[in-house]
């Protein structure tokens, strides 16, 4: 098994963290004993896990995990004070230090839609030059001080926010410091927006540092995208699922990640609504899928 290639699954698909009542009746211990009984060897952070890694290390420990990375909420365009996101950040990375991640997942979530039922997807936040200027700026000054503790800043492109579409995720690419600013792809994002992920994944294969791996089926897309629904309808009209069972082709990304010799999670994830779509039985098909294709990364 190669140890720099690690297949984790996040907590979302047990219980969701913008819909608490998807899941709620879910333990934290039933979502992890089925983490670790379909073969996976890490997790992100999940709300109902505890905040403290004197308390959520010897947790995941009790079960063979690892933290692999974090959601941050970021605000650089809408805040002035820059000081103040950054000592919130700065919180977060002494938290992954102690439990021994290497990343955390930047949101620019100024103005998102994403967590709003009642929003369409349409209404997105649209950034002006100023504030890509803010943007670039806070996450440059993010990804050095990332850099200072050994930890990957990682932007998270995501449905209804700022950096959605491929001319934002390009803009964002082009314009931060290459070596202090990184991307977590989505591949479920990236084919929501309209993006074909291999065309992402071909062009910034060299500042990849974090996977995330959903698929969507194809025939709840069309219609999503036609009613122009929020981000949390997509969701309840069960767009998302795991990778094996919707319409993405995952194999040529496969093959990049390998010949770029990535080295990182890969993260299953979908957001789905537990009690409709069991997290065991979703967890075990896209483990079974992953060891059925992707063997050239986690066998080599």
């Amino acid at each position: 098994m190669n140890s720099s290639v690690k297949i984790g699954i996040a907590p979302i698909n047990w219980s969701n963290d913008d819909m608490p009542e998807l899941g709620e009746n879910i333990t934290l211990e039933q979502c992890l004993s089925e983490m670790q009984t379909t073969g996976y060897d890490g997790t992100e952070l999940g709300h109902k896990f505890p905040k403290t890694a004197e308390k959520l290390h010897p947790l995941l420990e009790t079960y063979d995990l690892s933290l692999a990375a974090m959601w941050h909420s970021t605000y650089f365009v809408e805040n002035s004070d820059l000081e103040k996101e950054l000592d919130q950040l700065q919180q977060r990375i002494e938290f992954l230090i102690e439990m021994g991640a290497k990343v955390i997942n930047l949101a620019e979530c100024s103005r998102t839609v994403h967590s709003k039922k009642d929003i369409p997807l349409s209404q997105k936040p649209i950034f002006s030059s100023q504030e890509w200027d803010r943007l670039i700026h806070g996450l440059n000054k993010a990804g050095e001080l990332c850099n200072q503790f050994g930890i990957k800043a990682a932007v998270h492109h995501h449905m209804g926010t700022g950096i959605q579409s491929l001319d934002e995720i390009d803009r964002l690419m082009e314009n931060t410091d290459s070596n202090a600013v990184f991307l977590c792809a989505d591949t479920g994002h990236l084919t929501f927006a309209g993006i074909d992920p291999l065309l992402v994944f071909e062009k910034y294969i060299d500042r990849i540092v974090h996977v995330h791996l959903k698929d969507l089926r194809g025939s709840v897309l069309k219609k999503v995208r036609a009613k122009d629904c929020s981000f949390l309808e997509a969701i309840l009209s069960h767009v998302f699922t795991v990778p094996g069972d919707g319409m993405i082709d995952f194999k040529p990304i496969f093959e990049i990640l390998a010949s770029s010799a990535y080295e990182g999670w890969m993260i299953v994830e979908a957001e789905q609504d537990p009690a409709w779509a069991n997290p065991f039985q979703y967890a075990q098909t896209a483990r079974d899928y992953l060891n059925n294709n992707c063997k050239q990364l986690i066998t080599r």
